[in-house]
């Protein structure tokens, strides 16, 4: 009689991304194919995972095999650079902050706000302007053309870089898809401010993709369980709405100065540890700020966050 080999249901175990999670599945673009076309592995999650109270998170570099099925197994997580809350994203390491100059009016207290819970993560930020076609075109021309003067006089001393962007007439996006390039980045900023078009113009053709994927799960794309990274060639982006709520509730008060980059340079100059930067003797970011080195918006924002986190402390 001849003997049968049984076919192995081991295959061979590979790494690859996830790019996408959905109704208890994770989508792995393996790594020998990182451009995608069809080649994503719909995966269930090992149970090991749920025993140590791990949960695999887009973004996440894994090792993963293939099942009889079809489909595909986690069976680890590489670890991670970083991890976002809200969004829940791993190894994001850039944040491209997406502020309008006009409709709405750019808002330095609310952009402050971003920058405190990015500085936070410990993620790099990129400041993008967008609607610049709107700004030109309208009569808020003036005020507008003020507030792109004001953000890069007060962010690119700091060392935030600022690039100023046009989804109408296409400006500013090949500066912004060569940033993106080699990253998983996350796109924050308040309802409104162009998002959306900013990366239908880095990825064309990708609303009517987005809509397609609404329309078959039907109910809207921006959903908190669905995250999904776009491949913008050479790089991610994290579409989620993420970064919604920002309040100061994972922040103590001592680190709120470390998230503001030139208080968190100046602190170990301060003449007593723990100073708040808001009224102490021989205090370098207050004489920083007299001299004109610290902005006196950014300065301003910050005694305000102080005070909105004392005020949450009393509440609770």
């Amino acid at each position: 009689m001849e003997e049968q080999t049984q076919p192995s249901s081991n295959k061979e175990e590979q790494s690859g991304r996830i790019v996408k999670a959905l109704s208890g599945y994770y989508y792995v673009r393996p790594a020998a194919n990182p451009s995608g076309s069809g080649s994503d592995i719909q995966c269930r999650a090992r149970g090991i995972f749920k025993k140590r109270g791990e949960s695999p998170l887009v973004g996440d570099i894994v090792d993963f095999e293939e099942t009889e099925n079809g489909e595909g197994a986690v069976n680890a997580i590489k670890p991670r650079s970083s991890e976002l809350i809200r969004p829940p994203v791993a190894n994001v390491d850039l944040a491209v902050l997406v502020f309008s100059v006009t409709e709405p009016a750019l808002n330095l207290q609310l952009l402050d706000k971003f920058l405190v819970h990015i500085e936070h993560a410990g993620i790099p930020a990129v400041l993008c302007l967008s609607k610049q076609d709107l700004a030109e075109n309208g009569v808020e021309t003036e005020e507008a053309a003020q507030a792109i003067r004001d953000v890069r006089r007060v962010y690119e001393p700091i060392g935030y870089e600022v690039i100023g962007t046009s989804s109408k007439r296409g400006e500013g996006t090949a500066e912004l898809k060569e940033r993106l390039q080699g990253h998983l980045a996350v796109f924050a900023g308040q309802s409104g401010v162009g998002k959306s078009s900013l990366l239908n113009a880095l990825v064309p053709g990708l609303t009517l993709e987005t809509n397609a994927i609404s329309n078959r799960l039907g109910r809207g794309k921006h959903t908190t369980r669905h995250v999904e990274l776009i491949d913008i060639g050479g790089g991610f982006v994290a579409d989620t709405p993420g970064f919604s709520q920002l309040d100061f509730t994972e922040l103590g008060i001592e680190e709120l100065g470390s998230c503001f980059k030139e208080m968190r340079e100046r602190s170990s100059s301060c003449k007593f540890r723990g100073c708040t930067h808001i009224h102490e003797p021989e205090c370098a970011v207050l004489e920083a700020l007299e001299r004109g080195e610290v902005s006196p918006s950014r300065h301003a924002n910050y005694v305000l966050f102080m005070a909105e986190m004392k005020e949450k402390k009393r509440r609770y």
